[in-house]
């Protein structure tokens, strides 16, 4: 039997989310520029701006929860280049990792205010909520992509959890 460390939820979410984001990412890249920019009606057009909207969320709340508000909109395009997305998307990622490291259960139970973009109110719910709302939210819009890549001739392969490198848990990935 093979033996793991013990990781919370975020840790785990966090170093799942760094995968998956490699693994799509490298899809991506074999995509020609174009097709990765083209609006096909999805939520934010193209398969570049949903790659670039899940950064502006990811950017969004880990800037609310460590204090340093990002200062963009929804929707606005913040890296036109691919590779500039893609350096941006591995700082953004081991920055979530490291931050995953360091929650306490005690700051995860603990209320937590913000101000919604979308709604243009306060809301204050428990930090563990918003936290698995942050990683939730990206599941959703990388479903979204795969969706698109396969639509393209694309496949992003196995996404599941147990085949996490990190697991050790398969022997061939």
């Amino acid at each position: 039997m093979i033996e793991h460390k013990r990781q919370s939820y975020y840790e785990l979410m966090a170093d799942y989310n760094d995968w998956m984001n490699q693994k799509l990412y490298a899809t991506c890249a074999e995509v020609p520029d174009e097709l990765r920019q083209k609006d096909v009606g999805a939520f934010f057009q193209s398969i570049h701006g949903t790659l670039n909207h899940l950064l502006f969320g990811d950017r969004v709340w880990m800037g609310r929860f460590m204090g340093q508000p990002f200062a963009a909109k929804i929707g606005e395009l913040l890296y036109a280049d691919f590779d500039e997305l893609r350096q941006q998307r591995e700082i953004s990622d081991r920055q979530m990792i490291e931050w995953s490291r360091q929650l306490s259960d005690e700051w995860l139970s603990q209320p937590f205010s913000y101000t919604s973009g979308v709604a243009k109110k306060n809301i204050q719910l428990p930090a563990w909520v918003l936290v698995t709302h942050l990683f939730n939210h990206q599941t959703h819009h990388r479903g979204q992509i795969t969706v698109l890549l396969h639509q393209l001739g694309y496949d992003l392969g196995v996404t599941d959890i147990p085949w996490l490198p990190s697991l050790n848990a398969i022997d061939e990935q």
